[in-house]
C-alpha cells in the first residue's frame, strides 16, 4: 500500500504544470505558479461547495434578506466583473454568482470560478461605502483570478498534506478530505501567504479603480478591519494580516493606478 501511494505521489509530482493564470495589469503582477489540479476540477469542487454554503445560510434565514443591501452589492460586482477582463479574457464570462449572508462576522470571500460571498456585519458594522466594497470585493476577487485555490490546493497535494486526495487521483480508496472541502478549507478557513495577499491586494485596487471607484479606499478598509479588532482579529483579517508594511503598499498602488480610476469613475 505505501508502495501504491508513493507512486501516486510521483505521478501526481509528474503531472505539476507551470502556468501564467494573469495578465500583469498595470500592477504588474507577474509572478508563475505550479498546479497540479486543473482549473476545472478545482472551479467545480468550487462550485459544490458554494451551493452547500449557500444552502445552509438559506435554511437558517440567512440568505439575501435585505433585497435593498443585496442589490447594492451586486451593483458594484457588475462594475467590477468586466474590468477583470485586463487580467484573464475569460474571467468576464464566468459563473459569477454573488449573496449576501446576514451575519455579525467581519468576512467576504470569493470562491474559484467566481463564487462570492458577502457577511453583513462587514458592511454595517464597518459602514461600508460602495467604494469600500468594491475594494474589498476587488481583493477578493483577485485571489480567484489569480487561482490562489487551486494553487494552494495542489500545494497541499505535494506536501502530502492531502494523501486522500492524492488516493482519489490515483484510484487508491482512502479515508479524509476530498476536493471540495479542501477547497472549501483553503477559501474559508486557512490563512492566504503573504504573497498571495500581496498579489489580491494590488489586483484589487486595479480592479477598483478600473470600474470607477476610488483605489484609495482600499486604505481606509483595512485601517477599518484593524480598529474593530478589539483585541482579536475580526473573521476576515485572520486570513487577511493587515500590518504596518501592508498599508504602506497598498497606498503606493492605489497612487499607481489613479489614472485607471480618473478615466474609469462615473462622470457627474
Amino acid at each position: 500500500m505505501q508502495m501504491r501511494i508513493l507512486l501516486a505521489g510521483l505521478l501526481a509530482l509528474a503531472g505539476c504544470q507551470t502556468v501564467q493564470t494573469t495578465q500583469p495589469g498595470a500592477v504588474g503582477v507577474e509572478r508563475t505558479q505550479a498546479m497540479m489540479l486543473s482549473s476545472k476540477e478545482v472551479n467545480d469542487s468550487a462550485a459544490k461547495g458554494y451551493r452547500q454554503v449557500i444552502a445552509e445560510a438559506g435554511k437558517k434565514g440567512q440568505l439575501n434578506r435585505d433585497p435593498a443591501l443585496l442589490e447594492r452589492v451586486r451593483g458594484v460586482s457588475r462594475r467590477l466583473i468586466p474590468t477583470t477582463a485586463a487580467f484573464r479574457a475569460d474571467a468576464p464570462g464566468w459563473d459569477w454568482e454573488v449573496n449576501v449572508i446576514s451575519s455579525k462576522e467581519l468576512n467576504a470571500w470569493c470562491m474559484p470560478g467566481g463564487k462570492i460571498a458577502f457577511y453583513t456585519g462587514l458592511i454595517e458594522r464597518l459602514k461600508l461605502s460602495d467604494d469600500e466594497i468594491a475594494a474589498i470585493m476587488g481583493h477578493e476577487i483577485a485571489h480567484a483570478l489569480r487561482e490562489h485555490g487551486r494553487e494552494r490546493a495542489s500545494q497541499a497535494m505535494a506536501q502530502g498534506i492531502a494523501l486522500s486526495i492524492i488516493g482519489a487521483v490515483a484510484g487508491i480508496s482512502q479515508g479524509g478530505m476530498d476536493l471540495t472541502q479542501l477547497v472549501l478549507n483553503v477559501t474559508l478557513n486557512l490563512p492566504n501567504s503573504r504573497e498571495h495577499e500581496t498579489e489580491a491586494d494590488r489586483i484589487g485596487v486595479e480592479l477598483a479603480a478600473r470600474a470607477g471607484y476610488d483605489p484609495r479606499a482600499a486604505v481606509n478598509v483595512w485601517e477599518k478591519m484593524a480598529k474593530a479588532a478589539d483585541g482579536a482579529p475580526p473573521e476576515i483579517l485572520s486570513t487577511h494580516p493587515a500590518p504596518a508594511t501592508r498599508i504602506a503598499d497598498l497606498k503606493v498602488y492605489a497612487a499607481r493606478v489613479m489614472p485607471l480610476y480618473e478615466q474609469g469613475k462615473p462622470r457627474r
